[in-house]
């Protein structure tokens, strides 16, 4: 009877080793041009508690730079941010990272309002493959799912990805145990520019309610910071496109003024923050470069010096050490995209072939 139990038990280590390897080999690892995927899972590499969090989509990601943060005021944060993140996505990521640190201020970018339902399972898999396991990522993977996902599939990936056999590249195996680092506490680093072009008509809409889903979540996110005494700033970043309706923005001026929060408006800020168009973005105005981003950090981090009391932590040997390694990997990759840009006139690693 103990020979048997101790058979199931190798051969049920075996099957489970085995699935677990396969799940992994066969996900997307997410380490070439579409390094979105990854953003989500460097949160946990972390070792120091952060003063901001940053939640949302690519509206955080690639319009604020910690780096800049820390450099002009000593402020810690982090960008937990991920491509179309949507609101309970974002309502979900905070409840984990309240698990890990209790930052003094929150920071919300409010452009997922407009969406009140899931959306595409491609965009889902960028945000909840990279969680860690916890109530908090099952709740979110429930409350994301499209009609034709499966909560098993985020169990076992390797029955969604098992089709990927054929299309296995050196990538597969080369990060099948362990990742790069491609951001920069969540920030994605682009040095190139592209000014603003022209964009399609502004789409008149038939109603610009946002939806009660949407409300409800909000509510949620306002909720969870005023219970655990953390202070919430709704802002709408400093991109171009796709378009933010005036009726919009009014409705999230007057959320913040009955909740008694912060809401900011970067579109409203062009002349304050010195964002040019014309030279700080890389792809035409959807999202910022590098200058762009350094320039509505500088004055993010001003407002939380002046309005929140934000500590400078520059003179914390411990935190200025762990900050050092993070600014020479920042200036590393910045000086490797300049010397792309140089040469090759692109950025090598976004490039289309």
């Amino acid at each position: 009877m103990r020979r048997r139990i101790m058979v199931w038990l190798c051969l049920t280590a075996i099957i489970g080793g085995s699935l677990a390897f396969l799940s992994s080999l066969l996900k997307p690892k997410y380490m070439g041009r579409i390094i979105e995927g990854a953003l989500i899972g460097e949160y946990y590499e972390e070792t120091t508690e952060h003063d901001v969090i940053f939640i949302g989509d690519c509206e955080v990601y690639e319009n604020f730079s910690p780096i800049t943060l820390w450099e002009e005021y000593g402020i810690t944060s982090y960008i937990r941010g991920s491509a179309q993140q949507l609101i309970w996505q974002s309502y979900y990521l905070l409840e984990e990272t309240l698990k890990y640190e209790k930052p003094r201020v929150v920071i919300f970018n409010v452009l997922s309002m407009k969406y009140d339902k899931p959306q595409k399972e491609a965009y889902n898999r960028m945000t909840l493959d990279g969680m860690k396991w916890s109530l908090s990522k099952v709740k979110d993977i429930q409350a994301s799912m499209t009609e034709d996902e499966n909560f098993i599939e985020y169990v076992i990936p390797l029955l969604r990805y098992h089709s990927r056999w054929s299309e296995l590249t050196k990538e597969d195996w080369k990060y099948l145990f362990h990742k790069d680092k491609v951001s920069h506490n969540g920030y994605y680093m682009r040095v190139d520019v592209k000014p603003a072009g022209t964009f399609p008509k502004e789409k008149k809409l038939g109603n610009y309610q946002f939806g009660d889903n949407a409300y409800e979540y909000l509510d949620k996110i306002t909720k969870l910071c005023k219970d655990n005494d953390i202070q919430l700033i709704l802002i709408k970043a400093p991109s171009v496109y796709p378009s933010w309706y005036e009726q919009w923005d009014q409705q999230m001026a007057e959320y913040a003024r009955k909740n008694q929060i912060r809401y900011i408006n970067f579109l409203d800020l062009q002349e304050e923050t010195g964002i040019d168009f014309q030279t700080d973005t890389y792809d035409g105005g959807l999202h910022l470069n590098l200058s762009g981003a350094k320039k509505a950090s500088e004055y993010l981090g001003k407002l939380l010096k002046e309005a929140y009391q934000l500590p400078d932590h520059r003179e914390d040997e411990r935190l200025a050490q762990v900050w050092k390694e993070k600014t020479d990997f920042y200036y590393q990759m910045k000086a490797e995209q300049e010397e792309d840009l140089q040469k090759y006139g692109y950025i090598r690693k976004f490039h289309e072939e």
